[in-house]
C-alpha cells in the first residue's frame, strides 16, 4: 500500500477473477482504497491456481499470479447463488462506493445484483463492469481470452514475426491495457463525478473496443505498417505471402507454449487464434474437430507447458487448421463457446460487426459520466 492514499476512506467491492478486474482494483488499493475481494465457496478466483508451483501447493498458498495482483485486499467468501450470499453483499453495496464485477453480462441481472438494482439500495455507487466484449452486442455473451480480444481488435495483426506469423505477446496486453487501465481511468473519472454531487453509474468497460479503440500505440504501428507498405508498392495485407503453418513453440503458457492458446495457418495463409486456457473450451473444441483424444492432452491435466507433448500436439493440431480456409472454421467454430477468434487486419476490425451500429458495448463513459 502506497504512503501517499489519495483513495483513503474509498470503499472497493471486488467480484472479479483471473487478472483484469483485479489488476484494476489493485491501482485503487494501491492509491489507497478499501478493497474486499469477494470470491465464491471453494476453489475461489481461478488465478489461485493458476500456474501455481509446486512449493506453493505444498504450501497451502495460492499462485504468485494471485498474490501479486491481490495484495493488500482484504478477502471474504460469499454464495452469490443463496439469498443469503446476496443479502449479505447488498448490505455492502450500502456502506461502499464502487463495485467491479466480471462475470459474462446476465449473471449479475439473474442474482438480482445488477446495476440498476443495487443503484436502488445505493444512488451514488459506481458499477463496473469488464467483459471482453461489452454488456451489449453481436459477441457479448461470447468468452474470451487475452489472444482473441486482440486477434478481434486487429492489433494482433500488427505483431508478426519474419516468417509472417502474429507473434503472441509475452504480457496480456488486453487485460492490462483494455481491462485493467481503462477500467481504473474510468472509475475514477465517475467518482469524480459523484464527488461533485452527482450520482453514480454504469462504467461498461470490453476490453476489445478499449484495444481497438483507444491503444493509440498498436494503432500508430498499423497505420505506419500500412503507409510503408504502399510507399514501397506492396499491398499491407501480406496474408497470403508463404509462411509456415507453425515456428517453433513457446515456453510459457500464454505465449504459445500450449496448443490450447496458439494462433493457427489455414488453408488460406490467413491465421486463427485459439484461446481455450479452460478445460470446458477445449474439450469443447475437440469433440468438435472429431478429436476427443486431444481433449485429455492440456495443462491443466498435467500436459508440460512448453514440453514435448505440448509442442507435439500444437503441431497436429497446425496440420488441421491447415486444410480449411479461415471462413470455414469460422463459421464452424466462432459461433460455440470455446473462445476461437480470426486474427482480423485493422481494416477488418472497423468493418467488423463488433464494431459497427448501435449495439457496441464500449462505454467510454461519455453517457455516463459527463465532465
Amino acid at each position: 500500500m502506497t504512503t501517499h492514499a489519495p483513495l483513503r476512506g474509498l470503499r472497493v467491492l471486488d467480484l472479479t477473477r483471473l487478472l483484469p478486474g483485479p489488476l484494476a482494483t489493485l491501482r485503487l488499493a494501491e492509491l489507497g482504497a478499501d478493497v474486499l475481494k469477494i470470491e465464491e465457496p471453494g476453489n475461489g478466483d481461478g488465478a489461485r491456481t493458476m500456474m501455481q508451483g509446486a512449493a506453493d501447493r505444498a504450501a497451502g498458498r495460492p499462485s504468485a499470479l494471485y498474490r501479486i495482483a491481490n495484495r493488500g485486499k482484504r478477502e471474504t467468501r460469499l454464495d452469490l447463488k443463496t439469498e443469503t450470499g446476496c443479502t449479505v453483499l447488498r448490505a455492502l453495496v450500502r456502506e461502499s462506493h464502487v463495485l467491479v464485477e466480471s462475470f459474462r453480462p446476465g449473471v449479475m441481472a439473474r442474482l438480482g445484483l445488477d446495476y440498476a438494482s443495487l443503484a436502488a439500495i445505493n444512488p451514488k455507487l459506481v458499477y463496473c463492469a469488464i467483459t471482453g466484449y461489452g454488456s451489449h452486442g453481436p459477441l457479448s455473451h461470447r468468452p474470451g481470452h487475452d489472444l482473441n480480444y486482440l486477434s478481434y481488435a486487429g492489433v494482433l495483426d500488427a505483431m508478426r514475426a519474419a516468417d509472417g506469423k502474429p507473434v503472441i505477446p509475452t504480457i496480456p496486453i488486453a487485460d492490462l491495457l483494455g481491462g485493467a487501465a481503462t477500467a481504473t481511468t474510468q472509475i475514477l473519472a465517475a467518482l469524480w463525478q459523484v464527488a461533485r454531487g452527482g450520482d453514480g453509474t454504469f462504467v461498461d468497460i470490453s476490453m476489445t473496443h478499449a484495444l481497438h479503440d483507444n491503444d493509440v500505440v498498436a494503432r500508430a504501428m498499423l497505420e505506419d505498417k500500412e503507409t510503408e507498405a504502399s510507399a514501397a508498392g506492396i499491398p499491407a495485407d501480406d496474408s497470403e505471402s508463404p509462411s509456415p503453418q507453425l515456428t517453433d513453440i513457446g515456453v510459457g503458457l500464454l505465449n504459445g507454449g500450449v496448443p490450447c492458446y496458439n494462433v493457427y495457418r489455414t488453408a488460406d495463409g490467413r491465421w486463427l487464434a485459439v484461446g481455450a486456457l479452460e478445460l470446458k473450451f477445449w474439450e469443447r473444441l475437440c469433440r468438435t474437430l472429431g478429436r476427443e483424444d486431444w481433449a485429455s492432452r492440456h495443462w491443466s491435466l498435467g500436459q508440460a507447458i512448453g514440453g514435448p507433448d505440448a509442442a507435439a500436439l500444437t503441431r497436429e493440431f497446425a496440420e488441421r487448421i491447415a486444410t480449411q480456409p479461415l471462413a470455414d472454421w469460422l463459421e464452424l467454430l466462432e459461433p460455440l463457446d470455446c473462445c476461437v477468434s480470426p486474427v482480423l487486419t485493422l481494416e477488418e476490425a472497423r468493418r467488423h460487426v463488433l464494431f459497427c451500429g448501435d449495439e457496441v458495448g464500449w462505454s467510454d463513459g461519455s453517457e455516463a459520466v459527463d465532465l
